[in-house]
């Protein structure tokens, strides 16, 4: 079973990656760079993390994995907006 401290850690984790790759989204839309190392990077962290949490959620209580799912879906959601921005622009 996962303990209250892996989650704990594990979401304080995902809420810094989220506002790092939202900054990253963000700039991006602003100045609409192609291929920058940053956004890239951004991008990567994320799907780390939704790796991350799939496998921590095997280990979690029924209540700790809606709060995983909940995460995986703000995670999610912005992985989808960053790709398909970024494949519009192309």
């Amino acid at each position: 079973m996962a303990t209250r401290q892996s989650v704990e850690d594990f979401l304080a984790k995902s809420s810094e990656v989220y506002d790092s790759a939202s900054e990253q989204y963000e700039t991006y839309l602003k100045q609409e760079h192609f291929n920058d190392p940053e956004y890239i990077e951004a991008q990567v962290k994320l799907e780390d993390l939704v790796n991350e949490l799939n496998k921590l959620t095997l280990s979690a209580n029924d209540q700790q994995k809606e709060l995983l799912y909940r995460t995986r879906l703000q995670l999610q959601s912005l992985q989808n907006q960053m790709i398909l921005k970024k494949s519009y622009q192309k």
